[in-house]
C-alpha cells in the first residue's frame, strides 16, 4: 500500500511542514546507517475515539535502542509520548502510523567515529494499512526461507531497532518478492527459524503455541509479547523455543505478528501447504482478540492504549 502524506512533521520539538522535514546529503546516519527507529500505530477505537497501542513500550525501546547505539536521546520519554500525540492530533489520518526516528544529521566529520554530528530527531505519521495487504490478514501470505540469515547475537545487535542493521531484511524481501511470494522467513547461524524480514514469528502444533525467545537473534517484538499474553489468556500452551525449518513446515499453522504485519497469517512456505492451506483456528481467534484488544473491547488490556 503506498504511503499517503500528512501535513505536519514533528522536527526536534516543532512541527513542521511535511515538504520542510528535509536532511542533508551528508548527514552522518545516511551514510553509516547510525539511526534508532520505531513503528507505531494508532486504532480507532469501538467507541470512535483514536489511541495508541503500546505507546510507552515503543518509546522505552526506541530509548533502549539508541542506549544501545550510543546515542544520547535529546528528550526525555514523557516528551517523545507527547511528541507522537501532538502529531497525531495536527495529522487527520484514518490509518495512521508512527514512525519515530532518532539520528545523526549533518555536521562535523563525516568518519566512522564522529561523535560530533548532532542529533536529530522526528516524529513522522502517515497512512498506512495492513502490510502484507488486507488479503494477507484475510487469507493468509505466501512465504519462502531465506538464503540471508539473521546476524548472531554476538556479531549484531539484535534487541536494537537500527537502521542499517535492515539491509539484510530488505535484501531478503526483494528476494522473496521477485521470487513471487509475499514475505521472507530469516534463520540464525545454527540454521533455526527466526523471524521474518520485519515480524516475528509463531507455529502452532497439536495446539501448543511456540515462538523463538528472546535469547535467539530476534527483536524482542512488541506485538509479539501482546500475542503471548492474550494466547495466555486463552489458555493456549505458549511456548518461548525455538524449532527448525521441518517444524516450520509441518506445523499446523503459522502467523507472523508485528506493528506493521499486526497477525498475519501464513498458508504456504516454500512451495509447501502449511495446515488446510488456511488461516487456522488458533490464527483467527487470536487475531481476533488483538483486534478486539486495540480497538478498546478487551477489559484486560486497557492499559495497552494510549488515548490521543
Amino acid at each position: 500500500m503506498p504511503m499517503k502524506k500528512a501535513d505536519k512533521i514533528w522536527v526536534d520539538g516543532a512541527l513542521v511542514a511535511w515538504e520542510d522535514a528535509v536532511e542533508h546529503v551528508l548527514a552522518h546516519s545516511l551514510h553509516y546507517g547510525l539511526a534508532a527507529f520505531e513503528g507505531i500505530r494508532a486504532y480507532k477505537r469501538s467507541d470512535g475515539r483514536s489511541s495508541v497501542f503500546r505507546l510507552r513500550e515503543h518509546i522505552d525501546r526506541l530509548i533502549d535502542s539508541c542506549q544501545i547505539a550510543t546515542i544520547d536521546v535529546p528528550y526525555s520519554r514523557e516528551q517523545l509520548m507527547d511528541a507522537c500525540l501532538a502529531v497525531l492530533r495536527a495529522n487527520k489520518l484514518n490509518l495512521p502510523y508512527l514512525r519515530p526516528i532518532v539520528y545523526l544529521g549533518y555536521g562535523g566529520a563525516l568518519g566512522l567515529g564522529s561523535s560530533d554530528a548532532p542529533v536529530r530527531t522526528v516524529v513522522a505519521a502517515y497512512e498506512w494499512g495492513a502490510y502484507l495487504g488486507e488479503d494477507g490478514l484475510r487469507r493468509g501470505i505466501t512465504c519462502r526461507v531465506s538464503g540471508f540469515r539473521r546476524g548472531a547475537v554476538d556479531s549484531m545487535m539484535t534487541k536494537g531497532k537500527l537502521s542499517g542493521q535492515y539491509v539484510i531484511s530488505v535484501l531478503a524481501k526483494r528476494d522473496a518478492n521477485r521470487a513471487g511470494v509475499d514475505e521472507a522467513i530469516l534463520l540464525d547461524q545454527n540454521g533455526l527459524v527466526c523471524e521474518g524480514t520485519g515480524e516475528n514469528i509463531f507455529i502452532v502444533k497439536d495446539g501448543v503455541v511456540r515462538t523463538p525467545p528472546t535469547t535467539a537473534a530476534i527483536l524482542a517484538g512488541i506485538t509479539r509479547e501482546s500475542l503471548i499474553a492474550l494466547a495466555r489468556d486463552l489458555d493456549y500452551d505458549v511456548r518461548e523455543s525455538s524449532f527448525t525449518v521441518d517444524e516450520l513446515w509441518t506445523a499446523d499453522e503459522v502467523f507472523f505478528t508485528g506493528t506493521a504485519a499486526e497477525v498475519t497469517p501464513v498458508r504456504e512456505i516454500d512451495g509447501r501447504r502449511i495446515g488446510s492451506g488456511e488461516p487456522g483456528p488458533v490464527t483467527r481467534r487470536l487475531q481476533d482478540r488483538f483486534f478486539a484488544a486495540v480497538a478498546g473491547n478487551d477489559p484486560a488490556h486497557t492499559d495497552w492504549l494510549t488515548p490521543v
